[in-house]
């Protein structure tokens, strides 16, 4: 195709187009929406909705159709209405010669020399100043001393001029935020050599790259991102309301699919916790304090008003000496009152940091290089606790706080210093004394076990050898490297979990009762007794344990792949799994559970099934794994109570968390929360949506209610994935989720369901359909065997 310009005097009229060589993009006149207002602008040509993505008259609209583009002989492009009135202009003050407008590839409209052979010396470039949208090749931040550029947002879907809300990079300090007019809603931290600190997500490298360019002697500061592959449609876009949505053209349903949007969650809104306050939006209550500081505002900060933030528990003492404590996977703080020093090591970060008394905290600069600090000084604000690419920050903290020493003054009287040593002395004794005591309960307790465990595999009073290999602990410490840091997987609440190889070659991982463990021996117990004879490819192998020298321990086949949530919620991670894989996974853990809750020898319920307790071999075979809450059922029973409502949020099914019931329908509820997950990649607790509250659940079944279910699916897996085994999946889980358990499917009906092709009922409102009920299931309405006060009954929860 022939490039398509304009020349001088050449005009352009409403029902006229102009197309980029590549055919990709068109000048073209157009009305947002509803609106009845005609507007000129660049648009997908390919796209088949047309969607524009740079608007020139925002402010000014033409009335009618009769609008007029004009290029004049000094390099001005104008657009008139009927009256012959400019309304809008490349607003450039000098002249050209020869002057000629082109729209490029990329969707730049530009003003050029004609004979200029340089491609990218522009007299003037709509990229220079955009609307709400940016793609690929636009750049945001200050290409040039006194050009900044960035996004501003619509006023509505039907009006194009300039809302309230900005897209940019703050060139005073160098970090990615949002603006409401003046005020910062949301900030997504400064460029770290890799990212924007705060954003909690990249884009696939498979699809186009981030840049970001500092040059102070040219006065640039701007970031780019660049298509790798050429043939895919993707912009960003600063929403009415102030967030941003990342769409990707989808041919094959010829439809926008968002790939991501901001803000995530609530811990994304500027600085909610205060001053040394930390936002984690796992946990119930958001924001808490920093380790050692407290509430600025104590009975504020208990009624949810955070904004006073936090203070040091410990004064600073700069004459004294202080030093750091370093806070890891973070966002860093925001950058006012803040410096950088791209040359530096860590070390000389902490020195320079240390020396002078008004700098609070610093951290790397660089995560690429593992050079370069920031530095900050004044309170710290907006720091979010991440589950992934966060940063270590370090924060000046006084050393008595650290060390938690009692150093003694020149001038003590030997009254106090004596007082002292006698204090030390008593607390020794009656640590050795209780130490002493727990020790001695201890072994009682586990002289006890090899009989308990006996007990407890008993059924009817009909005895059974449990078959289970004991090991050695010097062939367990032998296996593990003496239990060495370096062959640490992990640790959950039974205690530490160690790879280990056996000296047959044989890898295992090992999990040793931690002393500090409150659950530990009752789990240690579940495990051999319901797991010990089961044998099925979907279960984790139990190979044997140890009891020895005061240890208990657990030996497991080895999983390499680690487990289910360490591939979906990590954006790397998670495009090893396409669809194929992921619906095999769900198949897997299906018939595991329909294993447990009808093949086995036992009715056993799981209680705490959840991602992170599927484990992965090394063909992604998935092993439902941590059997120390499970349950089992004898006989005709199907339904029974308890008074410890244990499990994890965003996992419990509402009778199981409010009034303590527990069925094999409880695992179901829980298998549905996964599937959404894996289809999604994205975690129940903590999701998040700009148009509502609702959670994954909630989100799901409002798409599911209004036929878009298709919105749900992971982006990553979209343009591979079997549309109607994901949607028939996405109708599945949400029908395990339904809110009554007598409207659960059984695990033998998904199964079928899962294999199957016929139609499928209609389900019903989730339960915990937002993260409030979630929190609400602590408390209970029904007579549990607890403490209770002005008729209000607290059942106990532990959650993990």
């Amino acid at each position: 195709m022939s490039v398509d310009t304009i020349s001088p005097n050449e005009t352009i009229r409403d029902n006229q187009t102009r197309v980029s060589a590549n055919g990709s993009y068109e000048l073209a006149f157009f009305s947002p929406g509803a609106s009845k207002y005609r507007y000129l602008g660049v648009r997908y040509r390919k796209v088949s909705e047309r969607t524009v993505v740079w608007v020139a008259n925002r402010e000014i609209p033409l009335t009618d159709s009769s609008g007029l583009l004009k290029l004049n002989d000094n390099g001005l492009l104008v657009l008139l209405n009927q009256n012959n009135t400019i309304i809008w202009s490349s607003n450039t003050s000098s002249v050209m010669r020869n002057p000629v407008v082109q729209l490029l590839d990329s969707g730049n409209l530009v003003i050029r020399a004609q004979n200029d052979l340089n491609p990218e010396n522009f007299f003037w470039q709509s990229f220079d100043h955009p609307d709400r949208t940016f793609i690929p090749g636009m750049k945001i931040g200050t290409i040039a001393e006194g050009l900044h550029i960035r996004l501003s947002s619509w006023k509505s879907e039907d009006d194009p001029s300039p809302g309230k809300f900005t897209y940019q990079i703050d060139p005073s300090v160098l970090q990615l935020v949002v603006k409401d007019n003046s005020a910062l809603k949301n900030r997504y931290g400064p460029w770290n050599g890799v990212q924007f600190s705060g954003l909690t997500y990249s884009e696939p490298g498979s699809l186009f790259t981030y840049k970001f360019v500092l040059n102070p002697e040219k006065g640039e500061c701007y970031a780019i991102d660049e298509l790798v592959d050429r043939s895919v449609f993707t912009r960003l876009v600063l929403t009415e309301d102030g967030g941003t949505k990342r769409f990707i053209w989808i041919e094959r349903t010829s439809d926008w699919r968002v790939y991501v949007s901001t803000p995530i969650d609530e811990c994304d809104s500027y600085a909610s916790c205060g001053a040394y306050g930390i936002c984690d939006i796992r946990k119930t209550t958001i924001c808490s304090c920093l380790d050692r500081f407290v509430p600025k505002y104590e009975q504020d900060w208990d009624g949810g008003d955070w904004l006073g933030g936090c203070v040091r528990r410990i004064p600073l003492d700069c004459k004294k000496g202080d030093k750091f404590i370093r806070y890891s996977n973070v966002k860093l703080p925001d950058m006012i009152n803040s410096s950088t020093n791209a040359s530096l090591t860590l070390e000389e970060c902490k020195m320079i940091c240390l020396k002078d008394c008004s700098c609070m905290g610093y951290a790397v600069s660089d995560i690429k290089s593992g050079s370069g600090c920031f530095f900050w000084f004044g309170n710290l604000l907006d720091i979010n606790q991440l589950t992934e690419d966060g940063q270590d920050l370090y924060i000046r903290m006084s050393s008595s706080e650290i060390d938690d020493k009692d150093t003694n003054a020149n001038g003590k009287s030997k009254t106090k210093v004596i007082a002292a040593i006698f204090s030390v002395a008593g607390v020794i004794f009656l640590g050795l004394a209780f130490a002493i005591f727990v020790r001695k309960r201890k072994q009682r307790k586990y002289r006890t076990m090899m009989a308990n465990l006996e007990r407890s595999a008993n059924n009817n009073n009909k005895k059974e050898d449990l078959e289970l290999p004991l090991f050695d602990l010097g062939t367990i410490a032998s296996a593990t490297n003496n239990f060495s840091f370096s062959s640490k997987l992990g640790e959950g609440g039974f205690g530490p979990v160690y790879k280990g190889v056996l000296k047959n070659g044989q890898e295992v991982a090992v999990k040793r009762l931690s002393t500090n463990s409150k659950q530990g021996v009752d789990e240690f117990k579940n495990e051999v007794v319901y797991i010990a004879k089961l044998q099925h490819r979907n279960l984790v192998k139990l190979l044997g344990c140890c009891i020895q020298k005061d240890e208990m321990m657990l030996i497991y086949e080895f999983m390499p792949n680690k487990s289910l949530d360490f591939f979906i919620f990590d954006k790397t991670h998670k495009m090893a799994l396409d669809w194929p894989k992921r619906f095999h996974i769900i198949n897997g853990i299906a018939r595991g559970l329909l294993y447990l809750h009808q093949d086995s020898r036992l009715r056993i319920i799981h209680r705490d099934l959840k991602a992170s307790n599927i484990l992965l071999d090394n063909e992604m075979n998935p092993k439902i794994s941590d059997f120390g809450l499970a349950r089992s059922f004898g006989g005709s029973e199907t339904e029974a109570n308890t008074n410890k409502v244990v499990g994890t949020y965003g996992y419990m099914s509402p009778e199981y968390a409010v009034d303590g019931l527990y069925s094999t329908k409880s695992d179901v509820y829980s298998f549905g929360v996964i599937v959404l997950e894996i289809v999604s990649g994205k975690r129940n607790r903590g999701f998040s949506h700009p148009e509502h509250n609702l959670n994954l659940l909630g989100h799901a079944w409002r798409l599911h209610m209004e036929g878009r279910s298709v919105e749900m699916i992971d982006a990553l897996i979209k343009n591979s994935c079997n549309l109607n085994e994901v949607l028939r999946s996405i109708h599945i889980g949400l029908l395990c989720v339904q809110r009554s358990p007598e409207d659960r499917p059984s695990m033998s009906s998904v199964v079928f369901m899962l294999g199957g092709e016929g139609a499928l009922p209609e389900p019903k409102q989730p339960g915990f359909f937002t993260e409030r009920e979630i929190s609400a299931a602590n408390y209970s309405s029904n007579n549990h065997d607890s403490s209770s006060a002005n008729g209000l009954t607290v059942t106990l929860l532990e959650a993990r």
